[in-house]
């Protein structure tokens, strides 16, 4: 018994000890998004998930797989044409992502002007960003009244923040929340200055690459209908049985299997060669 209640109280000494220690909460780990999933959000689509675009890519494939099949009748043909539809929902994403970004770089260098005339007014930084909701471009003032509302709701500028700039999804966007979040951390007097030099950069960087743009559009309308020209002749032989047979041999497959490699290829080598120089985004 004696040595019972000695482990008993050294067992209650130890657990008044072990109480007397505050563990900090651990911060939950953020989940990286997807490729995806961030050029869902880049082209302004958040209803969406990545998986949901995959299951379209899939669905549409298998519908086009069906109508080739029918109307041709050569199962290496209505494999070529699924191929193709299977890629259309991945194209226009990119291309609204694409499209988005083009229109925000025109709006950026209004919103940090914007930024500036409100701290130089004396705004605290949150309060600079929410009234971008009422008087910033219409297409963005949505994006800024849910942030005002996330900030008003929790008053955590950084989470925010955050939500905010993943809405956003603009390597633009990422430096001038960046810029905002390190001023509010460290403090500053340089903001204003640093923001009228950003201003400056963004419009002339948006005037230089609008040109580049338009003086390459035609070389890349070019290549993009001298990809597409052959299967354009496909779809029109499609009409005639007797050449869709030749198709269904396996000589016909290969010719198909060659022509549908080099068309990927040729296209993968125009757009890299053709691409401008990206910004890449700051991901906290």
């Amino acid at each position: 018994m004696a040595a019972l209640l000695g482990i008993v109280c050294g067992l209650g000494v130890f657990l008044m000890w072990w109480s007397t220690w505050v563990q900090p909460p651990a911060e939950p780990k953020r989940k990286k998004p997807r490729r995806l999933d961030l050029l869902l959000m880049a082209a302004g689509i958040e209803k969406v998930t990545g998986t949901g675009l995959l299951a379209t890519c899939a669905g549409l494939g298998l519908f086009a797989l069906l109508v080739f099949y029918v109307l041709t009748g050569s199962p290496p043909v209505a494999l070529c044409f699924a191929i193709f539809g299977s890629w259309i929902p991945f194209a226009i994403v990119r291309w609204r992502a694409r499209k988005r970004r083009n229109s925000l770089r025109q709006l950026w260098p209004d919103i940090v002007d914007h930024l500036r005339s409100a701290i130089r007014a004396g705004l605290a930084l949150p309060e600079a960003l929410i009234q971008l909701g009422h008087n910033g471009p219409e297409e963005l003032r949505e994006l800024f009244l849910d942030f005002g509302a996330d900030y008003r709701a929790a008053g955590n500028f950084e989470a925010a923040a955050d939500k905010l700039k993943e809405r956003l999804a603009d390597p633009v966007a990422d430096r001038i929340i960046e810029a905002l979040r390190m001023t509010r951390e460290v403090g500053g007097s340089d903001l204003g200055r640093m923001l009228g030099t950003l201003s400056g950069f963004l419009r002339d960087s948006a005037r230089t690459r609008s040109e580049l743009e338009a003086r390459q559009s035609w070389t890349v309308n070019a290549a993009r209908l001298a990809v597409a020209a052959p299967w354009i002749v496909l779809v029109v032989m499609a009409s005639r049985p007797e050449a869709m047979v030749a198709f269904n041999s396996g000589m016909g497959a290969l010719v198909l299997l060659g022509g549908l490699l080099i068309s990927v290829f040729c296209y993968s080598v125009m757009l890299r060669v053709g691409a401008l120089p990206e910004d890449e985004r700051v991901l906290r």
